[in-house]
C-alpha cells in the first residue's frame, strides 16, 4: 500500500516507474524491515536529488523542479515506515520539505505559495496553489481547501492531481492539519476529533485572500479525511461543497477490529505501521488511543450538511467497506449529493483509487468545476 502511494503519483511527476522498480527490487527479499524500506528510499531520494542539484547548476531549472518533486516524494514514502521515529528520519523528512520547496520555486505553472494558517496560538503549514487565471479569470477564483488522511502530506497531496485542477482555475490550499506530516512532526500539534477547530481559520484564512471568492471555497479530505472534509461542511456551513475521497462513519469502531485482527497474527492493508495511531493521537497505549477515538465518529453531525457532497470509494476497498460509504452517504443531510463508486473492471477499485488515481481526480474535478463554475 505504501509503494502504491508513492507510485500513484507518477502521473504528476511525483514518480518514476523506473525508480519505484529499482527499490522494489531492492527491498523484494526484506519485505516487514522497515528500517531496510527507509533506508532505500532515502538512497534513491538522495540520487534523484543529487540528479536535480547538477541540472540546476547548469542552468536546467525545469529538469531540477522535477527531480525535486520526485526525491521529496521518495523521501516521505520511506519514512512514513518509521516507528519509533527516528533524528535521522526527522532530518530526512525536513529534507523533503525543503526539496519540495525548492521544485516550487524553479517552475511557474502552477504556482505554489508557502503559507501558514494561524491556529489556537500555532500556525498549520500549507501550501496555496494558485490557479490558472486565464481559465480562472481576473476576478475572485474558486478554490477547494485540501486536508490530509490518516498518514498523508501536503507534498505528497499535492502529487495527486493537483496541477490539473489548478489548470482547470480552481485554487487548492493543502494544509498539514493537526496530526499530519509538518504539524505533527515539528509543531507537537496530535489528531483531533473536532476538524471544525482548524477547518474555520483555514476557510477564513482563504476567504480573507483577495485572489478567492468567499463563496465558493469547498472541502476535501481523503482516506480518513472522509471523516475531516464531511465534519468541517457540517459544522463549518461557510463551505460551498464537500468532496470525500474515502468514505468513513466510525473510526473507532475501524480500528477496535483492526488492532483485534493484529492480535492473532492478521496482515491488513496499511500503508504505515499500526503504531502510526498512538503516535498522532500523542498518547502511549493501544487503549489511550481507543479512547480518543470515541470522538471520530459522524452520527449525528453529518445530518447537519447542506452543501452539495461527492463521496468516492472504490468496490474492493479494503480499509473501509462499502457497505459504510452507503451509511455515510445516506445519512448526509444535503439534496444535492453525489456517490461515485468504482468497479474492478473500471479502475479504481481499491482504497482512495490507489490503482488508478486519475479515475477518482477526473471525477473530482469535472464535479467541482460543475459546483464552483470557474471562469464564471
Amino acid at each position: 500500500m505504501g509503494l502504491l502511494i508513492c507510485l500513484s503519483g507518477a502521473p504528476w511527476g511525483g514518480a518514476e516507474i523506473d525508480d519505484v522498480n529499482r527499490v522494489g527490487r531492492a527491498l523484494r527479499d526484506k519485505v516487514g524491515n522497515d528500517d531496510a524500506w527507509f533506508e532505500e528510499w532515502t538512497r534513491m531520494g538522495d540520487t534523484i536529488e543529487a540528479r536535480g542539484r547538477a541540472a540546476e547548476s547548469n542552468g536546467h531549472q525545469f529538469t531540477a523542479a522535477s527531480c525535486f518533486h520526485r526525491a521529496a516524494r521518495y523521501y516521505q514514502t520511506g519514512e512514513r515506515f518509521l516507528q519509533p521515529k527516528s533524528q535521522r528520519g526527522m532530518d530526512v523528512y525536513a529534507k523533503s520539505v525543503k526539496t519540495f520547496r525548492d521544485a516550487t520555486a524553479l517552475i511557474r505553472t502552477p504556482q505554489i505559495e508557502a503559507v501558514e494558517i494561524p491556529y489556537e496560538g500555532a500556525s498549520l503549514p500549507a501550501l496555496l496553489v494558485h490557479p490558472d487565471r486565464a481559465v480562472a479569470g481576473d476576478g475572485p477564483a474558486p478554490a477547494m481547501v485540501f486536508f490530509d488522511g490518516f498518514d498523508v502530506t501536503k507534498e505528497i497531496q499535492y502529487g495527486y492531481g493537483i496541477p490539473d485542477l489548478a489548470a482547470r482555475g480552481i485554487g487548492c490550499l493543502i494544509v498539514d492539519g493537526p496530526g499530519n506530516g509538518e504539524s505533527v512532526r515539528f509543531r507537537n500539534l496530535p489528531l483531533i476529533a473536532e476538524t471544525e477547530r482548524y477547518a474555520t481559520p483555514v476557510y477564513d484564512y482563504l476567504a480573507g485572500r483577495p485572489e478567492f471568492d468567499p463563496k465558493r471555497i469547498g472541502v476535501m479530505a481523503l482516506s480518513l479525511g472522509g471523516y475531516y472534509a464531511p465534519r468541517a461542511a457540517s459544522l463549518e456551513p461557510r463551505f460551498a461543497c464537500c468532496v470525500a475521497w474515502g468514505a468513513q462513519w466510525d473510526y473507532h469502531a475501524i480500528w477496535q477490529k483492526r488492532l483485534e485482527d493484529l492480535a492473532t497474527g492478521k496482515v491488513l492493508s496499511l500503508s504505515v505501521p499500526p503504531e502510526h495511531l498512538q503516535w498522532v493521537l500523542g498518547v502511549d497505549s493501544q487503549a489511550a488511543a481507543l479512547k480518543v477515538l470515541e470522538g471520530f465518529r459522524l452520527d449525528g453531525i453529518v445530518q447537519k450538511m447542506r452543501c452539495p457532497f461527492l463521496l468516492l470509494h472504490g468496490e474492493g476497498d479494503e480499509q473501509i467497506s462499502l457497505s459504510l460509504a452507503h451509511t455515510l452517504f445516506d445519512a448526509v443531510g444535503s439534496k444535492e449529493k453525489t456517490l461515485k463508486v468504482f468497479t474492478r473492471e473500471q479502475g479504481g477499485f481499491h482504497h482512495c483509487q490507489v490503482d488508478n488515481m486519475t479515475l477518482g481526480t477526473h471525477a473530482m474535478w469535472d464535479w467541482a468545476c460543475d459546483v464552483l463554475k470557474p471562469g464564471r
